[in-house]
């Protein structure tokens, strides 16, 4: 599934950005990729997983199993990994211990990432929406928006400038724990019709990227990640190769 590529392919890769430095004798690590699929199933996940795969290979930081499989998220399996990222939807088949499996493992310092989908995951389960930190609730744009880099000195996204423009489906969030997150990415309000029928208004706008903390773990989600399209984009590679690093405990 991975394709080798050389230093200058990478950075051809990533657009031209910075890509973060890491030690050539680091160990790499280990990141578990789940794509199951208990709701509406997003046609990028194949592609996703390669491009995943990618990353990973040509930056050296990280090695990814990609499943399908919630059996996986185990107290023993998950101790072979440094994090774990969703692109899921809906209430999967995970029984209690996997749940408390998943949690303890954040808990104790290790990386949570989602994508897209992963805030249309879980609704009946309260303590996945206090890792995620939030939940979706509508797609009212399907279009090019405009995105303001909430704060363009973080490291996770300065390399995005103050804004920047992409077409993808466009989540608004319910139940974001403002508070407890650190917003990196937010919806320009002035580039969508907020007219539209489903626009929900709220006091923090539209979050489309946020970090946060779960115990000693560390949690990044992005909302971007329907289209295909957005997936070959060299930023939202860059973003997430960013984000995964920072996860793990790489990126000061």
């Amino acid at each position: 599934m991975a394709v080798t590529m050389n230093r200058r392919a990478l950075i051809g890769l990533c657009g031209g950005a910075a890509v973060w430095p890491y030690a050539a004798h680091a160990q790499q690590q280990r990141l578990l990729y789940l794509t199951h699929s208990a709701g509406y199933r997003h046609e990028a996940i194949p592609l996703s997983r390669t491009i995943l795969s990618r990353i990973g290979q040509n930056s050296g930081l990280f090695d990814i199993t990609a499943t399908e499989d919630v059996s996986q998220l185990t107290t023993e399996n998950l101790a072979r990994y440094a994090g774990v990222m969703f692109y899921t939807t809906g209430e999967m088949p995970m029984n209690a211990a996997q749940k408390a499996a998943l949690l303890d493992f954040v808990r104790s310092g290790h990386g949570f990432l989602g994508v897209h989908s992963a805030t249309d995951t879980f609704y009946e389960w309260t303590e996945y929406g206090a890792l995620v930190g939030g939940y979706f609730d509508g797609h009212p744009w399907h279009q090019s928006v405009r995105i303001d880099v909430a704060d363009p000195s973080d490291a996770l996204v300065s390399f995005l400038g103050r804004a920047f423009e992409i077409n993808d489906e466009i989540y608004q969030i319910r139940d974001f724990d403002e508070q407890g997150s650190r917003v990196l990415l937010r919806l320009d309000g002035r580039s969508v019709d907020l007219s539209r029928e489903g626009v929900h208004q709220r006091s923090y706008g539209w979050p489309l990227a946020w970090t946060r903390s779960y115990g000693q773990g560390r949690v990044f989600y992005t909302a971007l990640g329907h289209e295909q399209a957005v997936w070959r984009d060299p930023r939202y590679q860059q973003l997430l190769l960013n984000a995964i690093r920072w996860s793990m405990q790489g990126l000061r």
